[in-house]
């Protein structure tokens, strides 16, 4: 299986090399990174401030050449009601996003979403960029929220329940998938 990162606006290095390393490592995949694209015109809501996600679902299945293609993006999404997401997929679709804006940490180590580790900021980051990437594309695989809270598949409407998961699916999700 092939997929394709589509970075969407300023995504790091680090990011996109974390991103990749994550899906290698828990789908034994092949991944691709995509050049850069720019943020969807009509997919800023300027009364709240943030952006469609479903319109970064929409360009990532269009311009990512995956069986499974996944945007990152720096910037702040949302999706229907909901305040925010951190990324976002269609169940079986080939389309999904991750947004950073809200994974970052807080230079006190507490992030203002309550997400705690004793971590250094960057790994807190990194590991929280790692476990929503795999998150979404779980769900273009056909993977539903998990009731294991430690499983990576577990639903995480908060950094602190992003913290308390772990990378890896449980084995109830892996032997659906692998």
């Amino acid at each position: 299986m092939l997929i394709d990162i589509v970075p969407v606006g300023d995504v790091t290095g680090r990011v996109k090399r974390e991103a990749s390393a994550a899906l290698r490592a828990i789908y034994d995949c092949d991944v691709m990174v995509h050049e850069r694209q720019e943020i969807p015109s009509g997919s800023h809501d300027p009364n709240r401030d943030q952006f469609r996600a479903e319109d970064f679902i929409e360009l990532a299945s269009r311009i990512g050449t995956g069986e499974k293609n996944i945007a990152i993006t720096p910037q702040d999404l949302f999706y229907r009601r909901r305040n925010y997401v951190f990324g976002l997929a269609y169940l079986d679709g080939s389309g999904s996003v991750i947004s950073t804006y809200r994974l970052q940490p807080a230079t006190d180590g507490l992030s203002s979403d309550g997400g705690i580790s004793t971590k250094p900021r960057e790994e807190v980051f990194s590991d929280r960029v790692r476990k929503e990437v795999v998150h979404e594309i779980g769900h273009t695989l056909g993977l539903e929220h998990c009731d294991n809270n430690r499983c990576v598949m577990n639903f995480s409407p908060t950094v602190r329940e992003v913290d308390v998961k772990e990378e890896n699916l449980c084995g109830t999700c892996q032997r659906q998938v692998l």
